[in-house]
């Protein structure tokens, strides 16, 4: 039986790429950058955030958190998109953009349902300041939040997934991990996990190259997070 449910964020939750796209935009705007590319400014910040955990994974540098990786990788590609202007403060500011990511229209709705019978929480490479801020200014209902500073780890390395395990006090097979890629189910079944998978095949745009359906008999296959409620018999709110 399982007794919690626990989300990927980036992409699974949250649409980070047309949250990102309309904070560069916005910027943009105020300093006068005409043509600006939200959409290419937000796919291309998010293609530092795999490089740059894997730096650390591999052992080539010191845990920092995504905090981090997502600022030098705001510093490498502003002059690119006509923003090398910004000053301190305001790439602070815009490096938070992270942390103000909407939503999928589903989402809120479909982790009310699955709380009401299961713990939630989410299991995502974010740090605890990133997803508390998302989870208090759009009103997602989390039970409590496992970061990875706590792991001090990323996924899909197993150390995420066990100490998670460890951290709940369940059965592996008491816990299932919800997510939109497919990597991420494959690492948390091997840990003895169930798996959820939500399909959400316009998260990278035009840089979308996998995750376009289930790989595998996941547990539950779904196109939204209501749908994943529907799977687990969930009232409906």
């Amino acid at each position: 039986m399982i007794k919690a449910v626990l989300f990927d964020t980036f992409g699974t939750i949250v649409d980070w790429r047309s949250s990102i796209a309309r904070e560069g935009a916005a910027v943009a705007a105020q300093k006068g950058v005409a043509d600006f590319d939200g959409d290419g400014f937000a796919r291309a910040w998010r293609a530092g955030y795999r490089p740059g955990m894997a730096r650390v994974t591999a052992g080539e540098r010191p845990w920092v958190s995504i905090d981090v990786i997502h600022r030098e990788r705001l510093e490498e590609i502003l002059p690119q998109f006509g923003l090398p202007m910004l000053d301190e403060d305001e790439r602070d500011h815009l490096n938070r953009a992270w942390h103000r990511l909407t939503p999928w229209p589903d989402s809120v709705p479909g982790l009310k349902r699955i709380k009401s019978k299961f713990l939630i929480s989410p299991l995502s490479n974010g740090s605890v300041v990133l997803l508390s801020t998302i989870a208090k200014r759009a009103g997602i209902p989390w039970d409590f939040i496992f970061s990875s500073d706590m792991h001090r780890a990323f996924k899909r390395n197993p150390a995420v997934y066990q100490n998670a395990i460890r951290l709940l006090g369940m059965a592996p097979d008491e816990i299932m991990m919800t997510a939109a890629h497919n990597d991420d189910l494959e690492a948390a079944r091997k840990e003895g996990m169930r798996t959820a998978y939500i399909n959400r095949p316009t998260e990278y745009g035009i840089d979308q190259k996998v995750d376009f359906e289930a790989t595998s008999d996941w547990d539950i296959i779904a196109d939204s997070v209501e749908g994943v409620a529907d799977g687990l018999d969930c009232p409906k709110i």
